[in-house]
């Protein structure tokens, strides 16, 4: 391993490859530079970010590329680039300690490791010259480099505190399943953190929060308690007309700078939209809003358009930046509306907030917001479209924001479960079979090993898969083959997800309760965390308990109820400080209290099968565990609805509370007025 050059250029990863042209003598994380930094008696320096970060171009621009920093840089530490989006499990670690140092996380991250990859310091930007009330990185540098020479009583105190604070994060809070009532309450104690005339939580920035709003939901919908329920669709109406959205090429950005959902930081992320889809599905369900309609639409045409790789997969990311500006590519004059559309420029300009001087630096961000949080007439809305159509086509001869075509499998994951729902929603095959394609990539280009030891691999580019599977990427990929058993019967789904719940046991699970992020054998971090808050993505713990909950509900088999309830009880001593942040582990609670069982038996793939199957779809049902038959015989011993037969060979639906089934169904109105009249606190 030669550490005086930069070793960035054989790797895949786009944010690797960005700054393989840095004087910085960059390396990839390894175990390998790791022991060269001990040779060296050279403390690390791990940069994480990842491709669409704004500030990491900011820093990489003003410092990396700076031969004057890198000389520094080169002389005083072994430098590590990491891309957090390969490795979420080292950068949950190194957050994490930095959050012990009392210091807020985010990208770039920049710490300070000895050789043995434990954390004394950090932060995550520093300007080159000393400004934002922020040191210099120059001075940053030096300092540090000198404590670590002069002071190592002082490091290896940071190194004990930093250390023993990571390992109490995953001690957890011992509890018990939350009740029904208590997660009830939870979710009305979510009202003190909503912006009740913006949406979303309060104040700026403003992360769409899928997850959280996907709670606040249920919970609305369980109570029928109307705040609940104005808060998530105010929410939801702000996002879908703000400039969160993109309103000419489709999908969200990853979250917005202001309090009004007006300025996004434009990158777009494959995992806000699948969440995205996913929600805005089920409010449509209870609210038949043409918005979200919409909004999903060109959601999901933009991540067929504009994401997909080559077999079916989908992309990571699209930067905020191109031309090395932020927005550009996104942004418009209104003399450039003007000069496109012509007579057409007046209705646009006044529906999407164009104006000579702009809403922000001077450039126009497309937004609704001011012209109503509805749809215009049916008429407007399709010359709208033709608008739009005509200035997607003008803003894609722009040069292009920066493209993160790797392949991420807990993030694809998502996707597919998001496109197979949506397709049985809006009755779209073409999504599904967009859906199946994805997930037979995963299986068969994102896994490893023979036929008795199939390991996910969690990242895939250019024909290499890479980078042991984390917690995420089996929970996700369980959710996704019990989506897909949903939607189509086959047995084979069901059996993967359930091959897929012995391996995380095996390699994940946790003796006093829940689940690491990173297998047994992972060698190379200084403690296995285990994630319970959700973020910007659902937390594996919170995913976990959802599937196992399903799995019960589907098999009746007691392990996956004493798993559940075990991965729930290792996290719940926390609700009561910090249940606006666990909503996952909360919805796994009440799906195991509170299951809706549904059989649909058919022999044949027949019309009224395919008319019933669309009814239960259709319908508000986020604890529902389907089962299609050919025969109820096949039903597991346990199930509530073991013995009930078809109905004079006809497609017959049974739906079970409890141990209670209904009288059989067997047309596709019936089925609705069923699903429709069930009390909602009991599904």
């Amino acid at each position: 391993m030669k550490l005086a050059q930069n070793n960035l250029g054989s790797e895949t990863s786009p944010y690797l490859l960005q700054h393989r042209d840095n004087p910085v003598h960059w390396q990839p994380w390894s175990s390998e530079v790791l022991a060269a930094a001990k040779a060296a008696n050279k403390p690390v320096l791990l940069s994480v970010g990842y491709a669409a970060c704004h500030w990491c171009h900011v820093m990489a621009h003003e410092s990396f590329e700076d031969d004057g920093i890198a000389a520094l840089m080169n002389e005083l530490f072994v430098n590590i680039k990491l891309d957090r989006e390969e490795r979420p499990d080292l950068d949950s670690v190194y957050q994490n300690a930095l959050a012990s140092l009392g210091q807020q996380g985010g990208w770039p991250l920049t710490m300070f490791l000895t050789a043995d990859a434990e954390p004394f310091w950090g932060g995550t930007y520093f300007p080159k010259e000393a400004r934002y009330g922020r040191p210099g990185f120059g001075d940053v540098l030096k300092s540090v480099a000198e404590i670590y020479a002069e002071q190592p009583e002082n490091i290896r105190h940071n190194v004990t505190q930093i250390g023993q604070a990571l390992v109490k994060m995953n001690s957890g809070a011992t509890g018990s399943v939350p009740s029904l009532a208590m997660i009830d309450q939870c979710g009305h104690g979510c009202l003190q953190i909503m912006d009740g005339e913006n949406g979303g939580t309060n104040g700026a920035p403003k992360f769409p929060q899928p997850n959280l709003l996907a709670f606040i939901w249920r919970m609305g919908v369980r109570t029928n308690n109307t705040e609940l329920k104005r808060i998530v669709r105010h929410s939801l109406d702000r996002m879908c007309q703000g400039g969160i959205y993109d309103h000419v090429g489709g999908g969200f950005a990853r979250y917005a700078v202001d309090d009004r959902w007006l300025v996004p930081h434009f990158e777009k992320m494959l995992y806000d939209n699948a969440q995205l889809i996913d929600l805005l599905c089920d409010v449509w369900r209870e609210t038949g809003n043409s918005l979200y309609e919409a909004r999903i639409s060109e959601t999901i045409d933009w991540i067929l358009r504009d994401m997909r790789v080559p077999g079916g997969a989908f992309a990571a990311s699209l930067d905020a930046d191109s031309e090395g500006v932020e927005g550009k590519f996104y942004v418009w004059d209104e003399a450039e509306i003007n000069a496109i559309l012509g007579n057409d420029a007046a209705l646009f300009k006044d529906i999407y907030d164009v104006s000579p001087s702009g809403n922000w630096e001077h450039k126009n961000i497309l937004n609704r917001t001011q012209s109503g949080l509805g749809l215009a007439d049916r008429t407007t809305e399709k010359k709208l479209s033709e608008i739009r159509t005509k200035l997607l086509a003008v803003r894609n001869k722009r040069i292009w924001p920066g493209w993160d075509d790797k392949a991420l499998t807990d993030w694809n994951a998502m996707t597919i479960a998001a496109l197979a729902e949506a397709a049985m929603v809006f009755k779209r095959a073409d999504w599904l079979d967009y859906a199946k394609l994805a997930y037979n990539f995963v299986i068969n280009s994102l896994m490893t090993g023979d036929q008795n030891d199939r390991r996910f691999l969690h990242s895939y580019r250019n024909g290499k898969a890479q980078h042991a599977g984390m917690l995420e990427d089996y929970a996700h990929m369980i959710r996704a083959a019990l989506r897909l058993y949903e939607c189509f019967g086959e047995d084979a789904y069901l059996r993967e997800a359930t091959e897929w719940c012995e391996t995380v046991e095996i390699l994940f699970a946790d003796a006093m309760g829940g689940y690491f992020q990173s297998a047994s054998d992972a060698d190379d971090l200084v403690v296995r965390q285990k994630p319970h808050m959700d973020n910007a993505v659902p937390a594996g713990n919170s995913v976990m308990a959802q599937n196992l909950a399903r799995l019960y509900a589907l098999t009746g088999d007691t392990r996956y109820r004493d798993r559940a309830e075990v991965t729930i009880a290792a996290f719940s001593g926390r609700l009561n400080e910090q249940f606006p942040n666990m909503p996952g582990l909360l919805l796994a609670a009440e799906m195991l209290q509170n299951p809706l069982q549904i059989v649909l038996v058919a022999k044949e793939r027949s019309q009224i099968y395919l008319e019933m199957r669309h009814a239960i779809f259709a319908a508000y049902l986020p604890n529902r565990a389907i089962t299609i038959l050919a025969d109820t015989d096949a039903l597991p011993d346990l199930h509530p609805a073991k013995g009930k037969t078809a109905i004079d060979g006809h497609e017959t639906a049974y739906v079970c509370q409890g141990p209670v089934c209904s009288t059989p169904v067997t047309n596709a109105p019936d089925l609705a007025k069923l699903l429709a009249d069930l009390p909602t606190s009991a599904a």
